[in-house]
């Protein structure tokens, strides 16, 4: 088999991969699969990051650049990114029952990316650039980040609403407190707006030395700034005014609402130098 029927075999498996892994944690967390599914969880979990990252590099071989040429090959890396993310948060919390919600999201990604990915061959020089490639793994960590943040955000407010109408049900028993899903939301939003202002310096940076004609009226570079601001204004009225709890995780929702408007809508049809499909 050669390597572009692998990376067509692997485009189509690692949805399904992902699939299972989103139907094992689902049983797991209904509390309803019983010691095996828990053995398979963890197993599963590394094989399908490994066959993941062989995928990435499949693709970089065949098609001499890394996979971010295009807003479906960045969809694929930010699910690998999301899934090796959560590995470490399970590694480092020992908190398993949050693994359904997480990795639904990198399911979601990689089964977009499988679909519309197409492959791109011929590419402009600037592609290749080194600076290019620091810009946009910092803001890849930092998008990383930003969903894993939203995900606790959501898993906050569903327990918070549970436990406010007196309903102690799945959720209650098997979400960590509501104290552990805000300071995991925190601490993965403080991370993503550190890489995503890293990501954005780099930006600005590079964009003159490589097109001679650019707006920093853009809409990518608009919506990420809207991002960027709206992460910042959270941070600020955490630490100055007290925000907690609801507050805060609902702003965290908003921006993530705003990341995927942008790294769809946005990228696909309204950017010029962010467009690379």
């Amino acid at each position: 088999m050669g390597v572009h029927q692998a990376i067509d075999v692997l485009q189509l498996l690692l949805p399904v991969l992902y699939g299972g892994l989103v139907l094992l944690y689902a049983v797991s967390f209904l509390g309803v699969g019983g010691a095996r599914v828990e053995r398979l969880k963890f197993p599963l979990l590394i094989t399908t990051i490994l066959v993941h990252l062989l995928y990435l590099v499949f693709r970089t071989i065949a098609f001499d650049h890394p996979p971010i040429t295009s807003v479906f090959e960045i969809m694929t890396v930010l699910a690998a990114c999301i899934a090796i993310a959560y590995v470490y948060i399970e590694a480092r919390t020992g908190t398993r029952n949050t693994g359904l919600f997480i990795l639904l999201l990198a399911f979601l990604f990689q089964l977009i990316s499988s679909i519309f990915i197409k492959d791109i061959v011929d590419l402009p020089e600037y592609l290749h650039s080194l600076l290019l490639g620091f810009h946009v793994s910092s803001a890849l960590l930092g998008y990383t980040a930003i969903s894993l943040s939203a995900v606790y955000a959501l898993l906050y407010l569903m327990l918070y609403h549970d436990i406010k109408s007196s309903r102690f049900g799945v959720v209650y028993t098997r979400l960590p407190n509501l104290e552990m899903l805000e300071t995991m939301s925190h601490k993965a939003e403080v991370f993503g707006f550190f890489m995503l202002t890293v990501g954005i310096v780099i930006g600005l940076v590079w964009l003159p030395l490589v097109f001679e004609e650019f707006s920093y009226l853009d809409p990518k570079l608009v919506g990420t700034m809207v991002i960027w601001l709206l992460y910042a204004f959270g941070l600020a009225a955490k630490r100055r005014f007290g925000w907690q709890g609801r507050k805060t995780l609902i702003l965290s929702l908003v921006a993530f609402g705003f990341m995927f408007l942008s790294m769809t809508i946005i990228n696909l049809y309204l950017s010029r130098f962010h467009s690379f499909h």
